[in-house]
């Protein structure tokens, strides 16, 4: 209970807010009912990433295709510490695990247009620009990376 009461409040924090697609508080309710729910689920897991006992971050994968082999993820850095080079480490896990452990072809990501720092990220890691859509009035880039 410990982790999932951290995880609502980095989730509530506005440093996360600002690059979810809903920006709503979320209750406690809501989010022990999310996290419960990812047990079920075929095509969402979400992680939290920890090294020498310090919080770094979630990764999330969702829109999982055993058959097609791809997946959708997302990343957020724990907002209460500060953690150089957290982004990276993030981004690795991802990799490490949609590519060498389940052994995908294809990771896509959606990102707000106006987040240059994590575009700067995925870029890095070699991500393509494959599309813009418009959601609640903000301009979100679509990117993937194939193995």
């Amino acid at each position: 209970l410990k982790e999932k009461l951290m995880v609502l409040n980095w989730r509530n924090s506005n440093n996360i807010k600002k690059w979810m697609y809903s920006s709503d508080l979320i209750s406690i309710e809501n989010h022990i009912r999310f996290i419960d729910g990812l047990i079920f689920s075929k095509d969402r897991q979400y992680m939290v990433v920890k090294k020498d006992n310090n919080y770094l971050g979630i990764v999330d994968f969702t829109g999982i295709d055993f058959e097609k082999k791809s997946s959708d993820f997302g990343l957020y850095a724990n907002p209460f510490e500060k953690i150089s080079g957290v982004g990276k480490i993030l981004e690795a896990v991802c990799l490490k695990y949609v590519f060498d452990l389940l052994k995908f072809e294809k990771i896509k990501l959606e990102v707000f247009s106006n987040n240059v720092k994590a575009i700067d990220l995925y870029k890095k890691f070699n991500f393509r620009r494959t599309g813009v859509k418009n959601i609640n009035n903000k301009i979100v880039i679509c990117m993937e990376l194939e193995k």
